[in-house]
């Protein structure tokens, strides 16, 4: 097949970028049009609705309107909520020290804020603690337990962890505390022995509590609580807020009583009465705007709350939580955004120096001196380097996973005599990454996590035997077409489809987030007319469907970190979400793309010769019928749509052109010759 040229490095990117494993959801159209007659939405967003698991009208009703199912009472989904609440009432009315045991995430300091400000409210006496992050790790330990105790402590309240500390909790119940655990993270074969569970995972699957966050198990037991002491109405609207917060920052599944309650604190956000919510919106550019959504939480407002977890003082984000002095709030804001450019810089050097290890390896594949083999041979990259800060390791562990589509285990040294390791892991669907470290115990200090991400440590002299197990492992549970990223894709629409209607009407899908994602629609041979690199290392487009016809239908699109695949080819199938443009007060609907393939062709492409020129030509399916794309070996293009006299002519950086293929003996001859080579390859025309 004869393409446009390119440099090598541009080449092996682009075809990197299209090779994409693409995941479109079955249609539904009995269903869809059913649910799209109940609830007069457009049909493709019924399909979107089918897609995620609501394929009946009722249903659909529900999950439009969410605050009109009625809820079972958390006191009955968690067992151990009553004691907890008796625990947490007697240590209030005897004037007990309580102290809250948080996490260095954004879940968990939302979570310790949100207790810290109910309990306070609800008269209780309360301080806490938050491990190092750099020092000590996750979880509650202890060094923290005995400083409780030192300081008079009777009840520990942990937020966000605990429901593997062991020892810890052991140790506090032999000092004669009390412990009450809050958690949502997965169970232990045996649980800790602490007075009182509250975690989610413990409730019926088919409850609506079973996807809260830790915020969320700290907000259902600071209401009941509250409900308890006859004081509901003292803490306002300011606990909502929070868990909207953490629960989106958190990536919690939007299913549930989540959505439920996402949909309204992300109301109250904006004319938020917490000083440092105000004082966060304020500095991040969101000051004015009419209405929250989780996107903003998602790379607005939780990234500067994860920052401080990851490269500071965890106590500059539970301040600007609690804090009702606007200027404490305005400076603790301040120090979130300057700590999260700090982020920003980190993760841009720390991603590009381990794009280089590994596109090293590629170019070197074969060469028993390179590091490690290219990601199609090991199936799983393990990428250790020196003087990375391992508080943003986790993020360029994610960013590589998108880039390369395989699994990631990232680290560095934690000594200058680089003896001792430790490091975050991501992963893709197929490939378990808890099971995987497992399988890897006898090499590891500690480790834990879940199937899409965990943590580990080990001895620097383990790491090469590290490196050949994961891979091992790898090979037993990935096949080669595993191996691309992955686009889910909800169904096909045509640009007609497409329209600020439509746009509005996925607002009743909303809040969408994990489990329930914006919309992803995809596009048949989508003709590139114009791009752009932008900003650091974006892609501005203006995409059609139909070739250069008088009134065919323009968007804008933007693909987001893919500068390194530009130029795009002329024509590609495009998946995509939908966003707006407000500029000079004039709304237009855009495309954010998330991926892109070479258009499906009928037949394969057919290699041919016409005056001593070689040629390629294939047959795409369009919906205004079949196409014929011939190129040459200098990258020109025609498309000659079926029953047409004109064609469009694409070359390298000119504008679509047209010619008419009967008043040109030119066209009309090279045409012919294609469509002999087809018939002459047995594709039916």
């Amino acid at each position: 097949m004869v393409t446009q040229s390119s440099p090598p490095s541009v080449k092996s990117a682009l075809s990197q970028q299209l090779d994409q494993r693409w995941q479109i959801a079955p249609a539904q159209s009995e269903q869809a049009a059913a649910i799209a007659q109940a609830t007069h939405l457009s049909p493709l967003l019924a399909q979107v609705l089918v897609n995620r698991g609501i394929v009946s009208p009722e249903q659909a009703q529900i999950f439009l309107h969410p605050e009109s199912e009625i809820l079972p009472s958390p006191l009955e989904d968690f067992t151990d909520l009553p004691l907890s609440l008796e625990l947490l009432i007697n240590a209030i009315n005897q004037r007990q020290k309580i102290a809250i045991c948080g996490d260095y995430d954004a879940d968990g300091m939302t979570s310790t804020a949100l207790l810290l400000r109910a309990l306070r409210t609800l008269g209780a006496q309360v301080e806490y603690a938050i491990p190092s992050r750099m020092s000590e790790g996750y979880g509650i330990n202890q060094r923290i337990v005995e400083a409780f105790y030192d300081e008079g402590v009777k009840l520990i309240l942990t937020v966000d962890n605990g429901i593997a500390a062991h020892q810890p909790i052991a140790r506090a119940r032999e000092l004669g505390l009390a412990v009450i655990i809050t958690d949502h993270h997965d169970l232990p074969p045996t649980l800790p022995d602490a007075n009182a569970i509250l975690n989610p995972k413990m409730v019926a699957e088919t409850s609506p509590y079973r996807g809260v966050a830790g915020v969320g198990v700290a907000y259902l037991l600071a209401i009941a609580l509250a409900q308890s002491l006859g004081k509901t109405h003292e803490l306002g609207n300011s606990l909502l807020e929070l868990f909207t917060l953490g629960t989106i920052a958190d990536l919690a599944p939007l299913t549930g009583v989540n959505r439920r309650w996402v949909r309204q604190g992300l109301q109250l956000l904006p004319k938020s009465k917490l000083a440092g919510v105000q004082a966060l919106i304020q500095v991040t550019g969101l000051s004015g705007a009419k209405q929250m959504k989780p996107e903003a939480i998602g790379f607005r407002l939780g990234p500067r709350i994860n920052a401080v977890g990851r490269l500071a003082d965890p106590q500059i984000v539970i301040e600007l939580l609690t804090t009702d002095d606007d200027g404490v709030a305005l400076e603790r804001a301040m120090q979130c955004e300057q700590i999260n450019k700090q982020r920003q810089q980190l993760c841009e050097q720390i991603e590009q120096e381990a794009i280089a290890i590994v596109e090293a390896a590629i170019h070197h594949a074969g060469n028993p001196a390179a590091n490690f083999a290219p990601p199609v041979e090991s199936r799983v990259l393990v990428v250790v380097q020196p003087n990375w800060h391992h508080g943003v390791i986790g993020i360029v562990a994610s960013r590589l996973v998108e880039r390369y589509g395989v699994p990631v285990f990232i680290g560095t040294y934690e000594d200058a005599a680089e003896t001792h390791i430790r490091g975050s892991a991501r992963s893709i669907p197929e490939f378990n990454v808890f099971d995987a470290l497992q399988f890897c115990k006898d090499l590891l200090g500690k480790f834990g996590g879940h199937r899409a991400a965990g943590g580990f440590s080990l001895e620097a002299t383990n790491l090469e035997n590290l490196r050949s197990r994961l891979q091992t492992f790898a090979h037993q549970c990935l096949q080669p077409e595993h191996l691309k990223p992955l686009v889910v894709i909800d169904t096909e629409a045509t640009f007609d489809h497409l329209d600020l209607n439509l746009y509005a009407q996925i607002d009743a899908l909303h809040p969408c987030g994990i489990e329930n994602p914006d919309p992803v629609f995809w596009s048949a041979n989508v003709r590139i007319c114009e791009q752009k690199r932008i900003g650091k290392g974006h892609i501005k487009l203006t995409v059609s469907q139909e070739e250069a016809l008088p009134g065919t239908r323009k968007f804008t699109a933007i693909a987001w970190r893919w500068g390194d695949y530009y130029p795009l080819p002329s024509h590609l199938d495009l998946a995509y979400r939908l966003r707006t443009n407000d500029w000079n007060g004039e709304l237009s609907l855009e495309l954010e793309l998330v991926g892109a393939r070479k258009p499906v062709a009928i037949e394969a492409p057919v290699a041919f010769w016409h005056n001593k020129r070689a040629y390629s030509c294939d047959i795409l399916q369009h919906k205004a019928g079949k196409q014929l794309r011939i190129r040459n070996d200098q990258g020109k293009e025609l498309i000659v749509q079926e029953g047409h006299k004109t064609a469009t002519l694409n070359q390298d950086q000119c504008e679509p052109a047209l010619v008419n293929i009967c008043k040109s003996s030119q066209y009309y001859d090279v045409i012919k010759a294609a469509v002999t080579a087809l018939k002459n390859d047995g594709c039916s025309l």
